[in-house]
């Protein structure tokens, strides 16, 4: 019995190891300053700051990878996390030239967060800092609705 737990974990330390092999790419696409939301649509100090803390390690392209990141099979889970994150928004890659796309991308910011669907569980339970308050929710959303209704406005504005 005691040989067989011994080649139980020799094989799972090989499965592991080999494991390492195959880490996913870790890469941040250069920030255009043209298309990045901290640039062309600059938030308050105060929404920067919370967009920073809670959001911008998955929604854009300046992902800070902590060392877990760099072992599997964690770092497959957040590569994946980020490579979806980016997908369905990324502040460095934001819709500039459409602004009624902007307009809704605000929206859903709005949306996912007073719902507390963002930031998730699973990233809140390890960076705490991230964790967002009822007020800082409400600050988050205001902002978002707000330019939300403002892109809308200038849209509407342009068509007539």
């Amino acid at each position: 019995m005691k040989k067989k737990l011994q080649w139980l974990f020799l094989a799972a330390l090989a499965v592991f190891a080999l494991a390492q092999l195959a880490n996913p790419d870790r890469t941040n696409p250069p920030v255009v300053a043209g298309r990045d939301l901290f640039a062309v649509r600059p938030p308050p100090p105060e929404v920067a700051t919370l967009l920073r803390t809670a959001c911008t390690d998955c929604h854009s392209h300046e992902t800070r990878w902590p060392w877990y990141s760099r072992v599997a099979p964690m770092a497959w889970l957040v590569a994946h996390d980020v490579q979806e994150g980016r997908a369905k928004l990324n502040f460095s890659d934001w819709p500039v030239t459409d602004p009624a796309r902007a307009a809704r991308k605000f929206g859903n910011i709005s949306d996912v967060v007073d719902s507390g669907e963002m930031p998730p569980k699973k990233y809140t339970a390890i960076h705490r800092d991230a964790v967002l308050t009822a007020t800082q929710r409400k600050v988050l959303v205001d902002w978002a609705e707000a330019q939300s209704a403002a892109l809308k406005s200038e849209t509407s504005g342009t068509k007539q």
